[in-house]
C-alpha cells in the first residue's frame, strides 16, 4: 500500500518529534551534576534566563521548576536574582523564588525567604522567613 506524499511527510515529522522530544527531556532532567540553563521568551522578545543544578518542566500544567543554586537574569528589566528554587508559572506569568532570595534591579535590592515576581505588572511581593523581616534597599 502506498501513502500520499503529504501523509508520509506528516508521519515522518510526528515520528521524529516523538523520538527527539523524549531524548531532549531526558537530557534536561536526568543530568543534574551540571548547571542547566533555561530561556523563556517574554512579551518584549527578550530572554528570561534561569540557571540551576536541576530543572524540570511540566507542559500540561505550564509550570517550570529550577532547583539548586538558582540564578535568574532578565536583561530587559535589568533584574538579577539568586535563590534556592524558582518556579515559573506560564499561565499566570509569575515567578516564585524561594530560599534565601536576593533580587537586584537597577541598583535596588530586596531580600526575603519568598519573593514573587509578577511579570505583567513588573511588581515584586516579598515574604520573610519565620520571625524575620524582608529587607529592601533603594
Amino acid at each position: 500500500m502506498k501513502f500520499p506524499a503529504q501523509l508520509t511527510t506528516n508521519l515522518k515529522q510526528r515520528l521524529s518529534l516523538g523520538l527527539i522530544l523524549p531524548l531532549a527531556l531526558v537530557g534536561a532532567i536526568a543530568l543534574p551534576p551540571h548547571q542547566q540553563n533555561a530561556q523563556a521568551q517574554t512579551n518584549d522578545k527578550r530572554a528570561l534566563i534561569i540557571r540551576s543544578d536541576i530543572q524540570e518542566a511540566n507542559t500540561q500544567t505550564g509550570v517550570f521548576t529550577a532547583r539548586g543554586r538558582v540564578q535568574m537574569e532578565y536583561p530587559a528589566r535589568q533584574i538579577q536574582a539568586t535563590a534556592a528554587q524558582a518556579q515559573y508559572f506560564d499561565r499566570d506569568r509569575r515567578i516564585i523564588l524561594t530560599g534565601n532570595v536576593y533580587v537586584l534591579q537597577e541598583g535596588n535590592s530586596i531580600r526575603g525567604e519568598v519573593v514573587t515576581y509578577l511579570l505583567d505588572e513588573n511588581r515584586f511581593v516579598a515574604e520573610p522567613s519565620a520571625n524575620q523581616q524582608v529587607e529592601s534597599i533603594y
